[in-house]
């Protein structure tokens, strides 16, 4: 595995909704987010493919069983990490391009 950090997180859900229809609110909420990825159903996050990017990738699934929602991430922990983190919010407090920086 390359350099990176896998994240799994697990929330439980008031209400069921189906993974289908938690995937498009949260590719819904996240499409204007230039360094976020919201996978295709089906395919899982990998550090290989962030590795030396800003960018974090997710997928989500809704567990019926469980009531759970899973959210699945990977990131490069020095792209993404403090210093990527860093510049980034700097970009923003001095009104520059929020990716001023940091696209390789």
């Amino acid at each position: 595995m390359p350099r990176g950090i896998l994240a799994t997180v697990t929330s439980k859900l008031i209400n069921w909704i189906s993974t289908k229809e938690m995937h498009g609110m949260v590719t819904e909420y996240f499409k204007n987010e230039e360094f976020v990825t919201v996978l295709p159903l089906g395919q899982m996050p990998q550090t290989s493919a962030v590795y030396g990017t800003n960018r974090v990738h997710m997928q989500v699934a809704c567990d019926e069983h469980t009531q759970r929602v899973i959210i699945s991430t990977a990131i490069d922990n020095l792209g993404k990490g403090a210093a990527g983190q860093a510049i980034q919010n700097a970009n923003l407090m001095c009104g520059l391009p929020e990716d001023a920086g940091l696209s390789a």
